[in-house]
């Protein structure tokens, strides 16, 4: 980016939707969304390319990257993300699968070696059960604690205050579905 600003990552960012709004609403901090399908990736690139057509500009603080999850400590230095977002990720439902959940303390443990000493992630589903994983994952957790939590998003006035919503959080919103949101924050 060649700046100082802030770098903020989505892990699993889908078609880029939420972070392209965060993009134009916050210039002063620096994007990164990173997917791990060539093919999903695409369409975030496509999307990126139709908005600096219609709107003659570009977003430069946005940038992909086409990868896993689990490569962040070797993409990423220390200290390097202020912020982390996990936005309606896979659930793995299996229970053998557990350790493959971006909420797993696995993965807490990969966004530790990267994030700020006031670093936080920011995880939104509707997939209740997915949540609970997820909210027993940072009780036990040595490196994070829960620093906010909500069971209703769209109806937590305090939490929902500037929500981007995902193009998954419009439809099962819309569907009926309460969208669950939690932030972690390192201990």
């Amino acid at each position: 980016f060649q700046n100082d600003y802030p770098v903020h990552i989505e892990i699993g960012m889908g078609k880029g939707r939420f972070l392209m709004a965060l993009a134009q609403k916050n210039p002063q901090i620096n994007y990164i969304g990173i997917e791990r399908y060539t093919s999903v990736l695409l369409r975030a690139v496509e999307k990126l390319n139709i908005y600096i057509e219609e709107n003659e500009s570009t977003l430069p603080n946005i940038r992909f990257i086409c990868m896993d999850a689990q490569d962040i400590a070797n993409v990423f230095a220390e200290n390097e993300v202020d912020r982390i977002y996990l936005n309606f990720s896979d659930p793995w439902p299996k229970a053998r699968h557990a350790r493959r959940r971006l909420t797993s303390n696995e993965f807490f443990k990969l966004y530790d070696q990267v994030l700020t000493a006031d670093g936080t992630v920011e995880f939104k589903t509707d997939n209740r059960p997915l949540f609970d994983f997820s909210v027993e994952e940072l009780e036990t957790s040595e490196l994070f604690v829960l620093d906010q939590l909500s069971y209703d998003l769209h109806n937590d006035s305090t939490m929902n205050q500037g929500n981007i919503m995902t193009e998954y959080e419009a439809k099962f919103s819309s569907m009926g579905n309460p969208i669950c949101k939690l932030i972690a924050k390192r201990r």
